[in-house]
């Protein structure tokens, strides 16, 4: 077998390759600079590959990503054959849930007014809301949305949680599809965004939507930038519907520079540090996706193509 890691981050690199070397022996492992090597590849491992690489690579049958999602592969240009898997890996679920937990707890005890309060000079202390009054809503309930709804649950606040299709989470009231949406986003005191980024979900997080939020409600999107549409955000901030919003991901990122969310005081942003892949334990996860498919086992993470996810 014959694995090639294709990455612009030289410390990940020599992590992958010594995970490899010391776990592994039996997958061989490619450097992408060999010329002899790609009608031997069969796996590739990468965040976004170009056109040109995949097309010196005859015998690739799998695409592993090196992230989280799968948002930044263009699909169409993928041979058919090619299938496609997300990382799923402990490092990515507990960032995730570091970082989640901080932002909801910040909009849940108005570090965002206390912040403006300083800068202003003024000693202003604001009614404690107690967090059983308080409800969480996550947009998203793949591994990600469950390891944060599981991580919210002992502080007391009541959860919400909503997806295309129907689950079922202890503790959770669940919403799925569309005509559930707005009976879902009524009750969300504060909002997660935990989806995918697909054809469907693109612009979600729109006036139409987050208006149908309560008056006061948070926003926290750690999904991706695309899922956002910036300016009714902070229209909606700057009308008062909204009380403040932590960003991680942007649609460009970086984020240039001059562009009105740098300056807003009702906006927390992050530069998309919320989770990050470990390379350890994602060289790990990655053997042990190699591993299933050799056996004909299924491999976690596989998405289905026509749908993103």
């Amino acid at each position: 077998m014959m694995t090639l890691l294709y990455t612009s981050d030289p410390e990940r690199g020599r992590t992958w390759r010594d995970v490899f070397a010391a776990e592994a022996a039996d997958i061989g492992f490619v450097d992408p600079t060999d010329p002899h090597a790609p009608a031997t590849i069969r796996y590739l491992a990468a965040w976004n590959p170009s056109v040109e690489l995949i097309a010196t690579l005859p015998a690739l049958e799998i695409l592993f990503s090196i992230g989280a999602g799968i948002d930044q592969f263009d699909m169409s240009r993928l041979p058919p054959h090619v299938r496609v898997v997300r990382m799923i890996e402990p490092g990515i679920a507990q960032g995730m849930v570091e970082y989640a937990t901080m932002a909801v707890l910040a909009l849940h005890r108005n570090l965002i007014d206390h912040g403006i309060a300083q800068r202003e000079g003024r000693w202003a202390p604001i009614k404690l809301t107690p967090a059983s009054q308080r409800r969480i809503g996550v947009m998203g309930l793949g591994i990600l949305g469950q390891a944060v709804l599981g991580a919210l649950r002992p502080f007391g606040f009541p959860l919400s949680g909503w997806s295309r299709s129907a689950h079922a989470v202890e503790g959770v009231d669940c919403f799925a599809g569309a005509a559930a949406l707005p009976a879902f986003l009524s009750g969300c005191d504060i909002l997660i965004c935990l989806l995918p980024l697909t054809t469907e979900t693109r612009g979600i997080l729109c006036r139409e939507t987050l208006s149908q939020l309560p008056r006061g409600a948070g926003l926290i999107n750690v999904g991706r930038g695309g899922h956002l549409v910036e300016q009714d955000l902070l229209s909606l901030l700057d009308e008062g519907h909204l009380s403040g919003a932590v960003l991680d991901v942007f649609d460009p990122e970086p984020l240039p520079q001059g562009h009105a969310l740098w300056a807003h005081p009702r906006i927390i942003m992050t530069p998309h540090v919320a989770s990050m892949t470990r390379a350890d334990s994602a060289a790990r996860a990655l053997i042990a996706n190699i591993r299933r498919h050799v056996s004909g086992a299924t491999m976690e993470g596989e998405v289905a193509r026509d749908k993103g996810y």
